[in-house]
């Protein structure tokens, strides 16, 4: 398995079982231990197989060495929990205990409180209790509580509670990861594009990351001075001229390339994304004397602006974004990067958010045309079928540069159906088919006048995704817009007709919102209408619940999403915020304020 390109190790999971402390002749705290001790165990099993790194390795989970039913052996669990590194804590019993002396204190972990619903014990009880705490003490914590009464002596984890334990879990060690680690900016603000002014509190207070700039003369730098790993430039120059193909010039023949110009432009394009990921994360092969560049940036996202005044001299980022931001290169499979193009560095967090919870690679396109049914028919004469129908319509989501190649869907599962998968799953087989669907077109010179290539391919499965836009709002600060649906399969002759409508050189997804008909999922229009900007970060997967549940540990409120409301799970205090869930979510957000201001 991967080892981890950042510096800091990744987030633990703490578990905290707590008792009963009162012992006397009926041993009530002596009767309760293995119970106890059997829910952090059972838990801690959930997690370490149901739960990786970015990286791909388990999820390291701590139980502290004795259950906790006084304030002295919850003292002993923090000692612990502070040498192990540990960033989340989940407290489990099966019964009642002493609430504030037994509750998590720490002011910096994320917390989880797990209460057994059984008629023997008020594991319940203590739960509303020590939630109540907590609340008190102005530490947010997780309520988890079954839906159904289990035998005093069940040993199972029931299905409601899993889902939310792990759903707790995968929000908590995204959250955790983030923590620490940088945000690259190669260059800076595009074509006036708001996501790209970097807003250098958002990072630091909302995710506690620090904010990294660098001009985009540095890549010029060093391809000129050589300070790149040469033998690693070689294997990946002869990869790409294996295995990228160069695909149709749509460019008229007075402006177009010459074949050196373009053979020289394939040489630039694959050295710029050798250095971009030596500025990511250093490079201990770099030529001798090179001791800064070699330690990189700890960027665990970055952007490239690019456009323009990169663009309109220098090959475009294109192969560089996409490559990147994909789960495989001539070095075989490994974690994906996330790459923003245009320096969207909004979008950039949204990918973030969604890789971290998902571990696969990540779509960024523009959320460019709204296709309704009526303008399909007149365009092309076909009648829209399947989830296109249903959602009304579909949104076409089109941008050279940073989509994954994984987003083509000629990745199959072992029924055949298309698929992103996480990078420790891509066979040999999964990165030949991507690269085969993809073919890199010589870039339009109207906007690229510097050249380069862009990818192309169509998205030719249907697949589950979730659209997602993180916006900073002056006066309110940042909000997160949330939509779930699927790709749309459509007739190649239909696709290929909608597509030559815009840049026929550029990647291709087709997405349709499921619709809720309320507001603004009442058709794929009002989703479109509703989006807070000019870009969109793709996620394969149903993933909107636990966008929610990672944007309320981070104090960020949801301002649109189609998650069904049995599925939002936010801390238990959102509740004392009013009874209507999205007022809550503002009120509570606003109350407790940035994760780490």
């Amino acid at each position: 398995m991967a080892t981890n390109r950042l510096i800091g190790d990744y987030p633990v999971i703490g578990i905290r079982p707590t008792i009963d402390g009162r012992r006397g002749v009926l041993k009530v705290r002596e009767s309760l231990e293995e119970q106890t001790m059997g829910m952090a165990k059972a838990a801690a099993k959930l997690f370490t197989e149901n739960l990786r790194y970015s990286n791909g390795e388990p999820v390291k989970v701590v139980i502290a060495d004795t259950t906790i039913g006084r304030v002295p052996e919850a003292a002993a669990c923090a000692e612990k929990f502070k040498k192990e590194g540990v960033d989340i804590t989940l407290t489990v019993t099966p019964c009642w205990c002493y609430g504030s002396e037994t509750m998590d204190m720490d002011p910096k972990t994320i917390k989880g409180v797990w209460g057994f619903n059984g008629t023997e014990r008020p594991g319940a009880v203590y739960l509303a209790s020590v939630l109540a705490s907590h609340a008190q003490k102005g530490l947010p914590a997780f309520g988890i509580y079954g839906h159904d009464v289990q035998n005093a002596d069940a040993t199972g984890i029931p299905e409601d509670v899993q889902e939310k334990l792990l759903r707790f879990g995968r929000a908590a060690v995204a959250v955790a990861t983030m923590r620490g680690k940088s945000y690259l900016q190669i260059g800076s603000i595009t074509m006036g594009i708001a996501g790209s002014i970097i807003s250098p509190e958002f990072f630091e207070e909302y995710l506690g990351m620090r904010v990294e700039s660098v001009d985009e003369v540095e890549i010029i730098r060093r391809m000129t001075e050589g300070i790149y790993d040469h033998d690693e430039f070689e294997k990946a120059l002869k990869w790409t001229k294996e295995n990228c193909k160069q695909g149709f010039d749509k460019n008229p023949d007075f402006c177009r390339k010459t074949d050196e110009e373009k053979e020289e432009a394939w040489e630039f394009v694959v050295k710029m994304m050798c250095i971009i990921k030596d500025l990511f994360n250093g490079n201990k092969n770099l030529p001798e004397g090179c001791e800064e560049e070699k330690v990189g940036h700890n960027a665990i996202a970055g952007g490239f602006q690019g456009q323009r005044q990169w663009t309109d001299f220098y090959p475009n980022g294109d192969f560089a974004e996409a490559l990147m931001n994909s789960s495989f290169d001539w070095n075989g499979a490994r974690e994906p990067y996330i790459l923003a193009t245009e320096n969207d560095t909004l979008n950039g967090v949204g990918m973030l958010f969604n890789k971290l919870l998902t571990n696969t690679a990540q779509i960024f396109a523009d959320v460019r045309t709204y296709w309704s049914p009526e303008a399909v028919k007149q365009a092309t004469g076909y009648e829209l079928e399947g989830v296109a129908k249903e959602s009304k319509g579909f949104i076409h989501l089109i941008n050279s540069g940073a989509a994954c190649l994984d987003a083509c869907g000629e990745a199959k599962d072992e029924n055949g159906n298309g698929v992103i998968k996480p990078f420790w799953e891509m066979t040999e087989k999964d990165q030949k088919a991507c690269l085969d669907a993809t073919e890199w077109c010589p870039a339009d010179n109207g906007y690229f006048r510097g050249g380069g290539f862009s990818s192309r391919f169509l998205t030719n499965s249907e697949m589950p995704v979730t659209m997602v836009r993180l916006n900073l709002v002056k006066g309110l600060g940042p909000v997160l817009q949330i939509a779930e649906g699927w790709t749309v399969k459509l007739p190649d002759e239909v696709s290929d007709k909608l597509w030559k409508r815009t840049d026929y050189t550029w990647p291709c997804t087709w997405f349709a919102p499921r619709l809720t008909g309320e507001g603004a999922f009442k058709s794929a229009y009002d989703v479109m209408n509703n989006w807070g900007a000019n870009h969109g970060a793709i996620s394969y997967g149903h993933i909107g619940a636990d966008l929610i549940t990672l944007c309320s540990m981070l104090r960020i409120p949801v301002c649109m999403h189609n998650v069904s409301e049995d599925k939002i799970f936010r801390p238990a205090a959102w509740n004392a915020f009013g009874m209507d869930k999205e007022g809550q979510d503002y009120r509570a957000c606003k109350n407790y304020g940035p994760l780490y201001k």
